[in-house]
């Protein structure tokens, strides 16, 4: 089966989307969704040189994502009002460093996105010898609030999912 369906869970998400970008579940375009859902995950998989990511919690990520989607809204605005404030000289705009303990590539690659699609931070670098996180807070009022909250509501997560 691996060899026909590299990753079933890839293959079906593949299927559902294109289902819903047709806005269509006629024979048609169930059997084109899944000739793509089959032959995609194949073309790819080269391109996958460790392997398609072994996701061992799928209710967690997608847990981890709806926190995230809600922290991302939520910094939308507070960034918002920051800018548009007529008090924004008093910006305490710094690079924090965050020690980390995920070494897993995908695992560490969701982190970045999740951490630069939120305004108000930006993922510099992976700081060499010492795996820390180079970040850079726009309004920093608490360099351990950061700490902790990458630590546990980002990084703990994603060591469990990315096992």
């Amino acid at each position: 089966m691996k060899r026909w369906l590299p990753s079933p869970m890839i293959s079906c998400v593949l299927l559902l989307f294109w289902l819903l970008l047709n806005e269509s579940v006629e024979p048609a375009q169930i059997l084109l969704g899944a000739m793509l859902a089959v032959v995609v995950p194949l073309l790819t998989q080269p391109l996958q040189p460790l392997g398609y990511p072994k996701v061992a919690k799928p209710f967690l990520l997608l847990r981890l994502l709806g926190m995230a989607l809600i922290e991302i809204i939520r910094s939308c605005f507070n960034v918002s009002r920051l800018i548009l404030s007529p008090r924004n000289d008093k910006l305490n705009s710094q690079f924090i460093r965050i020690p980390l303990d995920i070494r897993n590539p995908y695992g560490l690659a969701l982190l970045s996105c999740l951490i630069n699609s939120t305004p108000g931070t930006v993922w510099v670098e992976i700081l060499p010898g010492n795996h820390e996180l180079s970040l850079h807070v726009f309004d920093l009022h608490d360099e351990q609030w950061w700490v902790n909250t990458i630590k546990t509501q980002y990084e703990k997560p994603l060591i469990e999912i990315f096992k």
